[in-house]
C-alpha cells in the first residue's frame, strides 16, 4: 500500500488517500485502488468512473474533460481525484513508482520495420556475453524471462509490472519495441532507457495517426520525451528520415551513435558479400576496420544487426565483444526465417513484412542470395491503413518474379475487396501473367511452393511470427510456417 505522495500525487483538495492498485478497467478495480479514467478514441474512461466508485476505487486520474463529465458522481463520492493535464503520462510515471526496481539496463528502438529484429539480436548479443537479457515487444517477452504479451508496447500498469517482475527473475538488461500507438499513448513514459535507437521510417499506421507528420512525431517521442538528455540515440542514417532524428536527438543533448553506410556513421558498414546461407561484413567502428560472418538472409539484416550492436554498445558493453557475437546470432522468428527446402534445393522463408517498404526490402534483399525466380505470396489486413494495399501490391510485383496475392487477417472486411486493391497496385506495377490471386491462404501457399523449381525462392509475406488468422471476430490457427513445411512435404510425398 502507498499513499498519493509516494507515488507523486496531488489530490483536488490536498485530500490523501492510501493506494492498493492501479486500474485501467473499471471491471478490474478492486477496494482502494487507483482508477485511471483516461481520454479514448471512442469514448472517455470517464463514463466508468462510476463503476469504479461502486468497487470501492479510493482515487481518480483524469483529465479536466473527464472531472467534468463525472463531476455529478465525482460530488458524492469519498474518492480523492486527480486531475493531469496529460493522464497517460502521469499513469505511466504512477506506475513506474509503483511496481518499483526494473532492469538496470534497458534500451528501446522504434521505426516502422525491424524493431522486433534488432531488439532480439539485442538480447542475442547479451546472452552471448554471459548477460541475463530479454527482448519485449511483439512476440512477447523473450530470453532469461518469458512472459506473453497482447501488445507490442503494453499499456503501463501492465509494461511496468512486468518490467519489475523481469528484474525480481533475475533479468539485468532489457530491450524494448517502441511502437508508435504506444509512444503516443505515453506507455513508456517512466522506464529508464540507457538508449534508444531509430531503424527506418515508411508508410504505416495512417488509419491512426492520418498524417505522416503525426506518425513521424509519435515515432520521435522516443528521444524528446521518454529517452533523457544523458541518454545515447543510436540512429540509422541511411534512412531518408534518419538525419531528422539525429538533429532531434542533438538538439536535446543526446549522445548520437550513427549506424549504416552514411559517411557521418560512427558504425559504418563498408562492404557486404553474399551466398547462399548468409552474408559477410566488412565495417568499421570509429575508424577502425572489422569484418563479421552473418548466417542471415538479407541484405537488410546487417542493417538491424548493427543497429543493435550500437544500442548494446551505447548501453556500455565493449565494442570488441559486441562484435565477436556477431557469427553467432540466429534468425528471428518470423523475420526471414527459413520455413522449409523442396528437393530441389529451392527455399521456402516467412516474413513479417505488412507495408510496402517492408515488402520491397525484404524482396531486394533475397535477391543477392537467389539465382532463379522470386516468388511471393502477399496481402493486407483489414480494418487497417486502407492506402498502403495497392503500394503492397506493387511492391511485390516490381520486385519480385511471380506475385500470387492472397488473405492476411481481413478482420471485418470482405476479403475479396482487400485483395482487389493489392492486385489493382501489382497489375499497375507488373506483367498481368505474374500474378495471380488465390483467396485461401492455405492453397496460396501450396501453390507458391508447386512452383519452386531449381535455383528458385519463395517469400511468405505479412504474418511472419503469427499463428492465427483473423476473419471476423474470430482468429483462426494458421502458421505460415506450418503450411509451408507441411506444403513441401505434401509435394514431395513425404506424408
Amino acid at each position: 500500500m502507498k499513499s498519493l505522495a509516494d507515488l507523486g500525487l496531488t489530490a483536488s483538495g490536498g485530500r490523501e488517500a492510501q493506494i492498493t492498485g492501479l486500474s485501467v478497467d473499471s471491471r478490474e478495480v478492486r477496494p482502494g485502488h487507483l482508477f485511471a479514467a483516461l481520454p479514448g478514441a471512442q469514448v472517455h474512461g470517464a463514463e466508468f468512473i462510476q463503476y469504479a466508485l461502486r468497487m470501492q476505487a479510493a482515487a481518480v486520474l483524469t483529465d479536466a474533460e473527464g472531472a467534468e463529465l463525472a463531476a455529478d458522481v465525482l460530488a458524492g463520492a469519498d474518492a480523492a481525484l486527480i486531475v493531469a493535464e496529460d493522464p497517460r503520462q502521469t499513469l505511466a510515471q504512477t506506475a513506474s513508482l509503483w511496481f518499483g526496481a526494473h532492469p538496470a539496463t534497458v534500451v528501446a528502438v522504434t521505426g516502422t520495420n525491424g524493431k522486433t529484429s534488432v531488439s532480439t539480436f539485442c538480447r542475442q548479443i547479451w546472452e552471448e556475453m554471459g548477460i541475463a537479457g530479454v527482448n519485449l515487444g511483439t512476440t512477447g517477452l523473450e530470453g532469461a524471462w518469458t512472459h506473453p504479451l497482447k501488445h507490442t508496447t503494453p499499456e503501463p500498469i501492465t509494461l511496468h509490472r512486468v518490467l519489475a517482475e523481469a528484474a525480481q527473475n533475475g533479468v539485468t538488461h532489457v530491450a524494448m519495441e517502441a511502437s508508435s500507438h504506444g509512444l503516443d499513448q505515453r506507455r513508456l513514459d517512466g522506464v529508464l532507457l540507457a538508449a534508444a535507437g531509430f531503424s527506418n521510417f515508411s508508410q504505416d499506421h495512417l488509419d491512426y495517426h492520418k498524417t505522416f507528420e503525426a506518425y513521424f512525431d509519435a515515432k520521435m517521442g522516443l528521444f524528446t520525451r521518454v529517452l533523457s538528455d544523458d541518454g545515447v540515440a543510436v540512429v540509422n542514417l541511411d534512412d531518408p528520415k534518419g538525419g531528422d532524428a539525429r538533429v532531434i536527438a542533438a538538439a536535446r543533448g543526446q549522445e548520437v551513435i550513427g549506424v549504416g553506410r552514411h559517411p557521418d556513421a560512427r558504425l559504418r558498414l563498408t562492404g557486404q558479400r553474399f551466398d547462399a546461407t548468409g552474408q559477410d561484413l566488412l565495417f568499421e567502428w570509429q575508424g577502425k576496420a572489422r569484418q563479421a560472418r552473418l548466417n542471415l538472409i538479407g541484405g537488410f539484416q546487417a542493417e538491424n544487426v548493427l543497429l543493435a550492436a550500437g544500442l548494446v554498445i551505447a548501453a556500455g558493453a565493449d565494442p570488441a565483444e559486441v562484435f565477436d557475437t556477431l557469427p553467432h546470432l540466429t534468425t528471428v522468428r518470423g523475420r526471414m526465417e527459413l520455413a522449409a527446402t523442396r528437393d530441389n534445393g529451392a527455399a521456402v522463408f516467412v516474413d513479417y513484412a505488412h507495408t510496402p517498404d517492408a515488402v520491397e526490402t525484404a524482396l531486394r534483399a533475397m535477391r543477392p542470395h537467389v539465382m532463379g525466380r522470386i516468388i511471393v505470396i502477399v496481402g493486407a489486413g483489414g480494418d487497417r491503413d486502407r492506402a498502403k494495399r495497392p503500394l503492397m501490391g506493387a511492391a511485390a510485383a516490381t520486385n519480385a518474379d511471380v506475385v500470387i496475392v492472397t488473405d492476411d487477417n481481413p478482420r471485418s472486411e470482405d476479403p475479396a475487396s482487400i485483395r482487389a486493391a493489392v492486385m489493382a497496385g501489382a497489375v499497375d506495377a507488373g506483367s498481368k501473367h505474374m500474378i495471380t490471386e488465390v483467396g485461401d491462404r492455405a492453397e496460396a501457399i501450396l501453390r507458391g511452393v508447386d512452383m519452386l523449381g531449381a535455383g528458385d525462392a519463395l517469400l511468405i509475406a505479412g504474418k511472419g511470427h503469427e499463428t492465427g488468422q483473423t476473419v471476423g471476430d474470430a482468429v483462426l490457427p494458421f502458421d505460415d510456417v506450418e503450411q509451408a513445411s507441411v506444403a513441401v512435404a505434401a509435394l514431395e510425398g513425404r506424408i
